[in-house]
């Protein structure tokens, strides 16, 4: 059988719906190949979330497509995901590079697109995907949608036109995959979404995320796993979910809420809600209930009308709040959306200045944020290997740290496989990273 390269743009949603069709392809009989030289085909998962995003898909494609032309094969390129969802009916005559399009809710049909642009008469294997967890992953984290879409319309985003409307995945298929994951090897589930804290809020049943977590923490304590869930909002933080994750041992005290703004009047225009005094009471509940915990956040700067008060006000409430990580993005009118419609932009020089002070205030609190875990002794999920200044290194996470978006653990001496838990002492720190030393049996006991 053909084998099959796969090229992943974007978020961890877009690796996911990426393993996904590499099983359904595995299962159908096509192997995988690691480099483009080696493949008969290559499958492209975009991502169209920014202006710059769908520009960076594009560009990846097109650089396939002229390395497909100049080869010794000709390699059939597959575009998916976001870009196709966003703009299909147009690519086909701007893209005659690609052999195929297929939209996200298509990708469950990947592989006799496959077949079909090699022209073999091959057909899925999988008769009911709704009963299989059908997942390829590796490593020792491993990210699961819990739902897809949205139903905000926030006025920056366009996610609800690329995805659609908001859809909880069942809760027994989201079971079904922690467990075939726990079962391979992994160590830690990281719950995902566009917004996984209304999970449940569009299937009948007593459903929510508060009673998910505890599921899954059932579901991984046989392995002494752990669980991780990202991108909530600051309403969906309820009594029942701020129990769950403070009295769930396997679920993390680390908690991602993404605010974007806390200027009433521009979360107002954002087509969201809160403002300084509700976000203030909302964190200051979290850290009462939940002594000791991790706070991610995201700030959001240069919406439309967005003055010089506003700014001020988000600058001095980062500060005051000391988030251990926050990530800084800066407005792109993106097509299609209600904020690319409105008069008042911000001009291109001063969302760019104003994006540079933020990120100055959070590294800084980031960074002291990390130092200060120096000197404890933690568990770390050892995920690979690395060449550092003086040989190979042990690269890893703690609890506090999120795979792919937050810091790491760098471990100069020891002995341990990808997967492996150990217990490390922090010594030193550097920006967000942290210098871990693994502590030996008699060490741990003593």
């Amino acid at each position: 059988m053909p084998s099959v390269c796969y090229v992943t743009l974007g978020c961890a949603k877009n690796e996911v719906d990426t393993d996904r069709m590499r099983a359904l392809l595995r299962m159908s009989g096509y192997n995988d190949a690691t480099d483009v030289e080696d493949a008969d085909i290559v499958l492209v998962n975009t991502c169209s979330f920014l202006a710059s995003a769908t520009t960076e898909s594009i560009e990846t494609t097109l650089e396939l497509a002229e390395d497909a032309a100049s080869g010794v094969r000709q390699k059939p390129i597959i575009m998916c995901g976001c870009v196709p969802s966003r703009y299909g009916n147009a690519l086909p005559q701007e893209l005659p590079e690609v052999a195929a399009f297929v939209r996200t809710d298509e990708e469950d049909g990947i592989v006799d697109v496959v077949s079909g642009v090699l022209g073999i008469e091959k057909r899925s294997s999988v008769a009911d995907l709704s009963e299989l967890a059908l997942r390829t992953v590796d490593g020792a984290s491993a990210f699961v949608k819990i739902s897809d879409g949205c139903d905000r319309f926030c006025a920056f985003c366009a996610i609800p036109y690329i995805r659609g409307r908001y859809a909880s995945r069942s809760a027994q298929e989201i079971l079904d995959e922690v467990h075939a994951l726990m079962e391979g090897g992994v160590r830690e589930i990281i719950l995902i979404g566009q917004d996984t804290g209304v999970w449940g809020n569009d299937v009948k049943g007593p459903y929510d995320l508060a009673w998910l977590l505890r599921q899954v923490g059932e579901a991984v304590r046989p392995y002494q796993g752990w669980v991780r869930v990202l991108y909530l909002q600051p309403e969906g933080m309820t009594d029942d979910l701020i129990a769950a994750i403070r009295d769930t041992p396997e679920v993390l005290p680390y908690i991602d809420i993404p605010i974007q703004h806390c200027s009433g009047s521009v979360l107002k225009a954002m087509n969201r809600t809160g403002n300084v005094s509700e976000f203030r009471k909302v964190f200051a509940r979290l850290r009462h209930e939940i002594p000791g915990m991790v706070l991610r956040t995201t700030a959001l700067t240069g919406f439309p009308g967005e003055t010089e008060e506003d700014f001020n006000e988000l600058m001095s409430f980062l500060s005051e709040q000391e988030f251990d990580y926050t990530s800084v993005f800066t407005y792109s009118p993106e097509e299609g959306t209600r904020g690319a419609k409105m008069s008042n932009q911000i001009d291109e020089a001063v969302k760019l200045e104003r994006t540079q002070a933020l990120i100055d205030v959070v590294e800084q609190l980031g960074f002291a944020a990390t130092a200060k875990h120096v000197g404890e002794r933690v568990q770390v999920i050892i995920d690979g290997v690395e060449e550092g200044d003086h040989g190979p290194e042990l690269i890893g996470h703690t609890w506090f740290q999120a795979p792919d978006c937050d810091g790491a653990v760098h471990i100069a001496y020891g002995e341990a496989a990808v997967g492996d838990i150990v217990t490390c002492d922090l010594v030193d720190s550097f920006c967000y990273e942290l210098i871990g030393e693994i502590v030996n049996t008699a060490d741990e006991e003593a």
